[in-house]
Parts: C-alpha cells; sequence; structure tokens
C-alpha cells in the first residue's frame, strides 16, 4: 500500500471522538486521533528493515563516553545520553517514522568508511569526517561548535595514533559545517601553511544570513530546531538532520582557497579531491567532491538521509529544486560506475556499489519529482496550497527512508518551488492586500459569533480529531485577544497533537515550542546564539556596514542628512556612510571631504562596541577611538541603530 502523508491521515480521523466534553486540554499526552494516525504511519512503512541501521553502525571504533562534551568551564555543551529514551519502541507522542530516524542519528562515536577514512558522527547536529593524507589529517566539515570538534578529533587521535591537522575543507556555508574550526586550528596555523578549501562565494554567504536577517532568522530557528524545550517522548526527538544542535563557541575562518567555476580537481596532502561545484542547491554556496583513491563520494548536504529542505522553516532563500537534481544527476553519472561509498555531512554513509546507486537515484528524484509536479500543477492552474494538498508522494518514499520528509516535507517543499517560480502571492485577489493579522482576528471572531462560541467550536473540532481546523480558529481567537487563556490553552493543545503526530522533526519542534511559548511565554535561555567575537573577525567591513544598514532607524537620527568617515588601519580600509532620505548608505573605500566627521579605530574595537563587550565613550576616552570633526554625529548615529530584541512574539501579536 501507498503511505500516505500524515496530514492526510489527520483529515481521515476527524470523525473520531476524542474525550467529548473535557473540560481542560490535554497536555503532554497523545489523544486517541493522534494514535490512530501514528499506529496507521506505522503500519504502512516497512520501520522494521535494518539496512540503514547496519550502515549506521557499521566500523564502529571508538566512543565518546557517555557521548558527553564540555566546554572549558564545565559546561555541557553535547549530551548524547539525552536521547537514550529513544531505545524503546516508539510511543504515541512520536510519529514512529521519526522515531525511527532518530534512532539512527543518535547513533555516536568515531567510525570507519574505509581504511583511511573516518567519520565522527552523533557528536553535534552535523558530520564531521576525516581523510588521512600524507602529513595529516584533512578535516571536512567541523561540526558547529569549537568545542564539540575538539573533543572529535581527539578521540580520533586517540583510537588511530595523533596526526596534526594539514588541511580543513568547508563543503558549504551553513555554520553547523564551520563553525568549529576555531576547535582545531587558528590563524597561526595558517600563517604556517595549513589549507582551508571552500566552494566559491563561501565567506559572503556564510556571514549574509547571520547579519542581515540574523535575529529574525535565529528567532525561527529557535522553533525549527525545539531549542527550548527538553528531549523526551513528548518533547525534543531530533532535528531531522541530527539530534540536536551544540551549545558551544561558534567561530570562522577565512578560506586560504575556493573551487571556482564547476569545479575541478585538487591534491591535497596527496589525496586527490574531484569537486562538483553545486551552487544555489542547499547552500547558496556548495560543492560535492569524489574520492578516486577510496572510491568514495561526498554528497557535502545534497543527498543525506532525508528529503531536504528547499525553503527552512527558519527562513532562507528559495533553493532551486531542478539544480539540486541535475547536479546529483550528474554525480551519479560521473562517478556512479566505480562508486563503492557515498559519505555526506549529516546521517550515515551508504555502502556498497549498487545500493550508492539506488540512494544517489532516489535523492535525484525526489527534487526533480517536486520541482516537476509542483510546476505541473500551477500551470493547471493550482494555488500552492491546494497543489501541496494534493501532492501525492512518489511510490519510491515507501521504501526509500532517505527521501521522507524528516526535515524537509513535500508540502512545504512543493510551496518553496511555487515561490521560486511566482512569488510570495498566489494569484488570488483577496490575498493581494488582505487585513493585518490583528485586525482580522478581531473581524473572524465577530463574525464566528464572539469569543464564547469561537472556543467552543474550535473544542468541538478539537475532539473530533480535527486539529488543523481547531488550530486555524484558536490562532484567530488568540490574535484578537492575547490575553484569553483559554483560548491560548486549546491552541497550545491542537499545536501539541499536531506535533505528536509530525514526521518531520522540525515541524514537530514548531510546533512543540509554538504551545510551550503559548502556556509559558517565551523561554529566557536557550537562544540561538547570533555571533561572537570569533565569527565577527571574519566578517568583510563591507557586510558588516550593511548590516548596521539596516539597523539604521531614521526617526532616531537627529540630523537629515550626514556623512561620516571610518578608518580601519589595521585592516587599511576606509569607507564612509552616506546618510539621507532615511537610508544609510555605506560605500568602500571612500573618504568624503564634506564628512561631519571621521573616526579612527581598529576594526577589533569596532566589534566589540557591536558585540556589546565595550562601550564607544569609553573607548574614546581611552584613545582607541580618535574622532576628527563633529563627536556628536558619531556618537548620534551609532544611537541610531536599533537594537534587535531576540525574544519577540510569534504565537501571540
Amino acid at each position: 500500500m501507498r503511505a500516505t502523508s500524515w496530514l492526510a491521515i489527520v483529515a481521515a480521523s476527524c470523525s473520531v471522538p476524542v474525550a467529548i466534553g473535557q473540560h481542560a486540554p490535554p497536555v503532554g499526552v497523545a489523544t486517541e486521533a493522534t494514535r490512530l494516525a501514528n499506529a496507521q504511519i506505522a503500519a504502512e512503512l516497512p520501520l522494521a528493515d535494518r539496512r540503514d541501521f547496519d550502515n549506521a553502525t557499521r566500523g564502529l571504533l571508538a566512543q565518546i563516553p557517555g557521548g558527553i562534551i564540555r566546554a572549558d568551564d564545565g559546561r555541557i555543551v553535547w549530551n548524547a545520553g539525552a536521547y537514550e529514551f529513544l531505545d524503546g519502541s516508539a510511543p504515541a507522542t512520536v510519529n514512529p517514522s521519526l522515531w525511527r530516524h532518530t534512532q539512527l542519528d543518535r547513533i555516536h562515536g568515531l567510525f570507519e568508511l574505509k581504511p583511511g577514512l573516518y567519520q565522527l558522527r552523533g557528536y553535534d547536529v552535523s558530520v564531521m569526517t576525516l581523510i588521512q593524507g600524507k602529513s595529516g589529517w584533512i578535516v571536512v566539515d567541523p561540526l558547529l561548535s569549537a568545542e564539540t570538534a575538539r573533543a572529535a578529533i581527539a578521540l580520533a587521535n586517540r583510537r588511530l595514533g595523533q596526526r596534526p591537522v594539514h588541511a580543513v575543507i568547508f563543503t558549504h556555508s551553513h555554520a553547523d559545517h564551520f563553525g568549529g574550526v576555531r576547535g582545531l586550528i587558528s590563524e597561526k596555523d595558517i600563517s604556517a601553511g595549513i589549507r582551508v578549501v571552500a566552494p566559491e562565494g563561501f565567506t559572503q554567504e556564510a556571514v549574509s544570513e547571520n547579519l542581515l536577517a540574523g535575529t529574525a532568522m535565529a528567532r525561527r530557528a529557535a522553533f525549527q530546531f525545539g531549542t527550548t524545550i527538553a528531549p523526551g517522548p513528548a518533547g525534543h526527538v531530533g532535528v531531522g538532520i541530527g539530534t540536536a544542535l551544540s551549545k558551544g563557541t561558534i567561530g570562522l575562518i577565512e578560506p586560504t582557497e575556493t573551487v571556482g567555476g564547476h569545479g575541478g580537481t585538487l591534491t591535497i596532502d596527496g589525496i586527490e579531491f574531484q569537486f562538483l561545484n553545486a551552487p544555489g542547491t542547499e547552500a547558496p554556496a556548495e560543492f560535492l567532491f569524489y574520492l578516486p583513491a577510496f572510491r568514495a563520494l561526498c554528497t557535502a548536504e545534497l543527498a543525506t538521509g532525508t528529503m531536504h529542505n528547499l525553503l527552512t522553516l527558519r527562513g532562507a532563500q528559495v533553493r532551486d529544486g531542478l539544480a539540486w537534481s541535475k547536479y546529483l544527476d550528474e554525480a551519479l553519472v560521473k562517478y556512479g560506475g566505480e562508486l563503492e561509498v557515498v559519505f555526506a555531512s549529516h546521517g550515515w554513509p551508504t555502502v556498497g556499489a549498487e545500493p550508492s546507486r539506488k540512494f544517489l537515484t532516489h535523492q535525484r528524484d525526489i527534487y526533480r519529482y517536486t520541482h516537476d509536479q509542483t510546476l505541473r500543477l500551477a500551470n493547471l492552474g493550482f494555488t500552492p496550497d491546494e497543489i501541496a494538498e494534493q501532492l501525492a508522494e512518489p511510490g519510491f518514499s515507501t521504501e526509500e527512508f532517505s527521501t521522507r520528509g524528516y526535515y524537509g516535507t513535500l508540502n512545504h517543499n512543493s510551496k518553496a518551488v511555487y515561490q521560486r517560480y511566482f512569488g510570495w502571492w498566489d494569484g488570488v485577489p483577496a490575498h493581494l492586500h488582505e487585513l493585518p493579522p490583528e485586525e482580522a482576528a478581531r473581524k473572524y471572531v465577530e463574525f464566528m459569533g464572539g469569543p464564547e462560541e469561537v472556543l467552543a467550536k474550535a473544542r468541538k473540532s478539537f475532539d473530533q480529531g480535527d486539529y488543523r481546523w481547531s488550530a486555524t480558529v484558536l490562532n484567530h481567537l488568540v490574535f484578537s485577544d492575547p490575553a484569553n487563556q483559554p483560548a491560548r490553552d486549546w491552541l497550545a493543545a491542537s499545536y501539541e497533537q499536531l506535533g505528536f503526530q509530525a514526521e518531520s522533526a522540525i515541524w514537530r519542534n514548531y510546533y512543540l515550542v509554538a504551545a510551550q511559548e503559548l502556556r509559558h511565554g517565551p523561554a529566557s535561555q536557550g537562544a540561538v546564539q547570533l555571533g561572537n567575537a570569533d565569527f565577527l573577525r571574519a566578517v568583510p567591513t563591507a557586510m558588516l556596514f550593511d548590516s548596521l544598514s539596516v539597523r539604521f532607524n531614521p526617526a532616531k537620527a537627529r540630523t537629515a542628512n550626514y556623512v561620516l568617515n571610518f578608518e580601519f588601519p589595521d585592516r587599511s580600509e576606509t569607507l564612509c556612510v552616506i546618510v539621507g532620505d532615511d537610508v544609510a548608505v555605506p560605500r568602500m573605500g571612500c573618504r568624503a571631504e564634506n564628512a561631519a566627521a571621521t573616526a579612527r579605530m581598529n576594526r577589533v574595537t569596532l566589534d566589540e562596541i557591536l558585540l556589546g563587550s565595550a562601550k564607544f565613550a569609553d573607548r574614546v576616552a581611552d584613545g582607541s577611538i580618535q574622532v576628527t570633526g563633529d563627536l556628536t554625529a558619531v556618537r548620534a548615529h551609532l544611537a541610531s541603530l536599533d537594537e534587535f530584541p531576540y525574544w519577540f512574539n510569534v504565537v501571540t501579536p
């Protein structure tokens, strides 16, 4: 039988009565509708298939005791043991397919893929690969945090023998694949000749999300990755590409060389790498590479143990599903005839010639299918929501677990394809200029008979297992009156049941964090790290000032038009900021003659001020900043920059 989506199962279960007449919404328990929905998924999928488990445990050499990694101050930054509850059978509060998937993701240790080719898995959200070169380690994707990267390579050196890091490879521009680099090397090592290789455009893409859209994206990332909910059968059950995000120090070192064009061949410490650039796919800057000596293909994040995102829930640029599919097909054509193992930057490898080709084929096909079928239906006149509801899973997804939606989903990926081609609007005139959410919510509630009537009807829908609808109705009620606690509680209960049924870990996390915030308000800790000195020092000055222009609030500027010069002698850089007509325009290499003031400082001093570890006035007083001209103009400009609060409301107005 072809598996249906979990959304379709929920719809089919709407007629099942669930605790009709209950006086309080359930908390942390699965309703009968949820239990039936998850049982149906278990019946339709070959969950007993152990081939993935064989690959995930093959070649285990050593483990970090307990899977616990600590920072220098003793703080736990990684705890694989927190997910030991996954050893049992799936409870009714977790989609059984997701349960199986996270059981695989939590397997940790040092693994040998082939002699000289190793992976460290289960010590961060991502995977670190070690290749034994002639004089040391070639490290591929040094995890998210310096602490986890340092602990992982220490494990390898203890088991395999001490070797220096000779080179580092960043496969793409997401922080979980470069953030731990300072746990392995420093600028001093770069000066000594250590190579850092990345795809063309890496630095710009690595920092742009964190600066220009950083706060809003990080806030949404807290929902996506469930950073504020505790692991457990009614809580956090992975993130779809790993168990969790590590909580250590994220850094960045700029590459010493990049792979441009379509790719090319490099010999690194005696090992030949055949690169295939794949820009605009899972990351704006990304490559795959083939290792002829090992007959092994690194797919970076283009082919992993799950369907990936064409548009993440945290927000990002829409990815090109067609190009994604074509790059995988090109890799299949180039290397499929001699391939023996496929490994990625998340999850476990696929071992064997035929399994590797089959894996790549299905990964290629899931992105091609999503792209082509979305556009076919769009060209028939369907809107994105209509397409997402009727787009059936391809037949191979019932047996090929790597194409199932543990991270990305067919539902939201199809909407991403639509957005890439047609934009945010579905073409329906009523949706072109809708009322803002709070105003619309008040009118909806009034039209539906008032708060008491709306709550009663929503509870009835909830009791029938129709959680998508009860969530929609109750969201209007909460946005019309955020202080309505019964509405908040029932909306939280609706979100919770949707989370319990979700096969996608990030859908589950988003729903469960939303439920928690409705019940208790936004958390005060667990924020996704936005930046630190190690990261900021690698940010080009031009990009840094673009981010400051995003923070510029015209209403706070004391004068309408002015120009400021900035000089950074440690980087031999100058720029001016031209303010007028409510915008602040930075221009690199500029030194305006009519500037109101010129501020001279080292770039690191500005970094400290932006990070809050130093104050502008103090640095002027101690001579770290020298200002010629109108000092108050510089001070006023810095004061005009908004501070973005992290814990802004999401599930309430």
